[in-house]
């Protein structure tokens, strides 16, 4: 085995050569996280045969842990946004807040929105909505725009089934289910201030659209579509899971009636009835259509499953040449506790730009860590990953594909996202971890 200090230079080369493969070249981060893996197990000396037998392993343990949920999410994602449900849920909350608050409902939106649906497609989709609402109430588009993309911001970097957290929560051992309840409430202050920032510094650039567009077209038969049928299909998963977490506590398995609440609660399974739910809203149903929407959700997964299962092949070849201890012994004097994953998903997340990439990165690395870092209990591990899904907030800048989106769905200059989105981010990270680390002195 090589020195210590030998081992902590690999990681050093390695986190390097991600950074720079993923934000500069612009690679896809499967290949480079397969390359740093493979590269990593050479340079510290591992049996060849002995790293491609890690890298199946670890590419096949998160793929068991978290496959399903991110598919089924996905699939839940798709299936609400070509039904209208997205458009449906957003005009209730409109109607409920007033048009004088249409910042506030396209926030709570985005937040509910995003927690089936990925950021960038949940921004994409309701785009058009949120340009029409921008010119109808003449707010300014910036107030706009940052409100919801911090609503779909918070829920995307804590909660499952988004990729990186739900990466996390495999690599580490953490119970989706709960991971789900937490994170969406942790998620709650993050997105207020990320709207409040959004109201407060949007409103120093009063651009409105340049053409007010009209809402986008409802699909076919959705403008009959109830806004409780609109939310059923987020509301009851979300229900079941926590009923499970609140019934059915702690490792052991549930016995008795309390053995079917632990079933419907699992994640699979309670995203599954959320998928069931969502197909009641086609109105014209037919094979064909149904199966494109399942074979679409499907194929979104796909690519982030894979780069997911990547970052799994990276963290066991990490934890097979002893890199996690090495890197112990030196970061354990600091004391740094749970701020330790908060920093270095930070740092990741700034410099190379994605939060999935950043949390998968920082899981592998912090993992093997939490019993030095006290946090090796069921609430440590929840709490850790949290701090990493904090982390992975801050900052999104140029190099984050979301910055893009949110700049050019919404017609603003990026200079303007820069100083109201990315500070945003930025403030959404540091009040979670604020928050994560209250928990950690409350829950042990």
């Amino acid at each position: 085995m090589p020195h210590l200090y030998v081992l902590l230079l690999i990681l050093a080369l390695s986190i390097a050569f991600i950074v720079f493969m993923t934000a500069r070249v612009r690679l896809n981060a499967f290949f480079v996280l397969l390359m740093a893996a493979i590269g990593v197990g050479l340079a510290a000396g591992l049996p060849a045969s002995e790293i491609l037998t890690t890298l199946k392993k670890g590419f096949g343990s998160l793929i068991e842990a978290i496959g399903i949920v991110v598919i089924a999410g996905t699939v839940l994602g798709v299936i609400l946004e070509k039904t209208g449900a997205t458009t449906r849920m957003a005009a209730y909350l409109l109607a409920k807040a007033g048009e004088k608050n249409a910042a506030l409902a396209i926030s709570l939106t985005g937040f509910l929105v995003g927690l089936p649906i990925f950021c960038d497609s949940g921004f994409v989709v309701l785009s058009g909505l949120n340009r029409s609402l921008a010119g109808r109430t003449r707010t300014p588009m910036a107030v706009m725009a940052v409100s919801l993309a911090t609503g779909l911001y918070a829920v995307h970097c804590l909660v499952p089934p988004h990729p990186g957290v739900s990466a996390a929560a495999g690599l580490i051992g953490v119970d989706p289910g709960r991971l789900m309840l937490v994170g969406t409430l942790v998620a709650v202050p993050g997105a207020a201030i990320g709207y409040a920032w959004a109201r407060f510094r949007g409103r120093d650039y009063p651009q409105l659209p340049p053409d007010p567009t009209p809402e986008t077209e409802p699909v076919a038969g959705t403008n009959q579509l109830s806004a409780g049928r609109a939310f059923l299909p987020i509301a009851v998963p979300i229900a079941l899971i926590a009923l499970k977490a609140v019934l059915v506590p702690g490792s052991q398995p549930p016995v008795g009636g309390y053995a079917l609440v632990g079933f419907v609660g699992d994640p699979i399974v309670a995203l599954l009835i959320g998928i069931g739910l969502a197909l009641t809203l086609v109105r014209n149903w037919s094979g064909p259509f149904v199966n494109g929407l399942l074979t679409e959700g499907v194929d979104k997964a796909g690519p982030v499953l894979a780069i997911v299962a990547a970052g799994g092949a990276f963290g066991a070849v990490l934890k097979a040449t002893g890199i996690g201890d090495s890197l112990g012994q030196v970061l354990a004097p600091l004391q740094l506790g749970i701020f330790l994953p908060f920093i270095i998903a930070s740092v990741l997340k700034t410099v190379q730009g994605s939060s999935t990439v950043a949390i998968i990165t920082t899981a592998s690395l912090v993992g093997p860590l939490f019993p030095e870092l006290r946090l090796d209990s069921d609430w440590g591990r929840l709490l850790g990953t949290l701090a990493m899904g904090a982390g992975s907030m801050m900052v999104s800048h140029a190099n984050d594909a979301f910055f893009w989106v949110v700049t050019r769905f919404s017609d603003l200059e990026p200079g303007v996202t820069f100083r109201v989105y990315s500070t945003a981010t930025l403030l959404m990270g540091l009040l979670t971890q604020a928050i994560v680390f209250g928990l950690s002195l409350v829950l042990r």
